[in-house]
């Protein structure tokens, strides 16, 4: 069983809450349950309702879309974080690779700490919208143009 202690010293070290103070951290801490799965098993099916989010403590696993692989994550990795946050189904299914230890927490309880701690609020969007950020910059093509009169016949009629 882990720690109190040991829970904050480890979701310091994970991006999502790295900005965040240990004072804080440790409030997150109390409300994280730890779970054991075996390998070939599933955390969850795609499409389903999106109400806990995970934290790999070790092992590892598979996230795939029918027979095909998105990621396959790893300690300190997150998921799950998604529906979570926009409450929307579940957008894949996670399979356990290897036996896992995870870290969750529940939306209701994830949501009361936002209410009571915008600094916890703050450092999750600043980590997410960094994110997303990458996300965008890794999905620009270099081949694609910027709109201008030349390229768009629209722009001239306009």
């Amino acid at each position: 069983m882990i720690t109190t202690v040991e829970k904050v010293l480890f979701l310091k070290r994970i991006d999502l809450f790295s900005q965040i103070a240990s004072e804080d951290l440790a409030q997150i801490a109390q409300i994280t349950e730890e779970m054991h799965i075996e390998e070939g098993e599933e955390v969850f099916h795609e499409g389903e309702p999106g109400n806990t989010l995970f934290f790999i403590v070790d092992g590892h696993v598979r996230i795939h879309r029918g027979g095909t692989t998105l990621a396959t994550l790893g300690e300190r990795s997150v998921f799950g974080e998604m529906s979570l946050l926009d409450m929307e189904p579940r957008s894949a299914t996670v399979t356990v690779v290897d036996d896992v230890t995870l870290l969750r927490i529940e939306r209701d309880d994830f949501h009361d700490i936002l209410a009571e701690k915008a600094e916890i609020a703050q450092g999750i969007i600043m980590v997410l919208s960094r994110r997303l950020r990458r996300t965008l910059n890794m999905n620009v093509s270099e081949d694609v143009k910027p709109e201008t009169e030349e390229n768009n016949p629209a722009a001239k009629a306009g």
